[in-house]
């Protein structure tokens, strides 16, 4: 539709069509296993909510943000971010160890959770099959420098390719820990609370979907956790079988789920803003 908002990123960033995906959601658990190994990181997590009782609704928001700010107006999405600061604001932690009283908005903080959730997206994407070249990997990275800002980071103090992006986990490693908040997101991630009536589908399904998000971690995280995990060449095989299953399924009956961010951009940007990965080669 001429005259209309395409948003911050637009139909011709990587990220439009990236994000469109069902791998995504993969991506989104193998984020919070990687987040959750930064102490202070996951201990503003654990001491501001009652993350047994709210982790899905935490995913949904979560993936509600990335939804607008993808898809969204740009009005949308910057009151997305304003709103994410306003909460960040307020919010607290303490170091049991040291008694030390620090905000969940410290920008060492803002900027593993950033770089966490776009390693994920990027490493789960690429490995299951989506198609991407160096160079659109290191857009991808480059272009989030946007949902960086909107958390309240400096664009310029975030990762902008795939060098910087390694050169940042590498110096941040020395701070990770497999703590007893990260325990537990392990354990909730492989037990969620269910319904007795479905504890068979949460062994059957969910569990392996979240030991796939599991497998997918690098090395370094599967140590720190303590538990085994598959060969990387056993979870690379098992993330291309599972991109070629999710990817059967129509994309637009998969994106009927509420809350419909990609149907919405289409009604307001015209049928041309379908994501899909073969317009990256254009």
């Amino acid at each position: 539709m001429t005259g209309a908002d395409p948003g911050l990123f637009t139909p011709d960033s990587v990220t439009w069509q990236m994000h469109g995906d069902p791998m995504m959601w993969i991506a989104g658990i193998r984020a919070l296993y990687l987040q959750a190994l930064h102490p202070r990181a996951v201990r503003g997590v654990m001491q501001n909510s009652d993350f047994r009782r709210d982790a899905w609704g935490r995913l949904m928001r979560t993936a509600n943000f990335v939804g607008t700010t993808t898809y969204g107006t740009t009005e949308a999405a910057e009151r997305a971010g304003a709103r994410v600061r306003k909460i960040h604001r307020m919010l607290t932690a303490t170091d049991p160890d040291t008694g030390e009283r620090y905000g969940v908005d410290e920008p060492d903080l803002l900027r593993w959770v950033h770089c966490a959730e776009i390693d994920s997206y990027l490493h789960v994407l690429r490995g299951s099959g989506f198609r991407l070249t160096d160079a659109e990997a290191d857009r991808y990275i480059g272009e989030h420098r946007q949902s960086a800002r909107l958390v309240g980071l400096d664009p310029g103090t975030v990762p902008a390719d795939r060098a910087e992006l390694a050169a940042y986990f590498e110096k941040v490693r020395p701070d990770l820990a497999g703590g007893p908040e990260a325990r537990e997101v392990d354990d909730f991630l492989l037990h969620p609370p269910t319904h007795p009536l479905l504890v068979p589908v949460r062994e059957v399904l969910w569990r392996r979907v979240a030991q796939l998000a599991y497998a997918s971690l690098p090395p370094y995280a599967h140590e720190l956790y303590g538990r085994p995990a598959p060969t990387p060449a056993t979870a690379a095989r098992q993330l291309r079988l599972t991109g070629l299953l999710l990817r059967r399924v129509p994309a637009r009956l998969r994106w009927q789920l509420p809350p419909k961010h990609i149907l919405r951009a289409m009604a307001r940007l015209g049928p041309d803003a379908r994501p899909a990965p073969y317009k990256l080669g254009r």
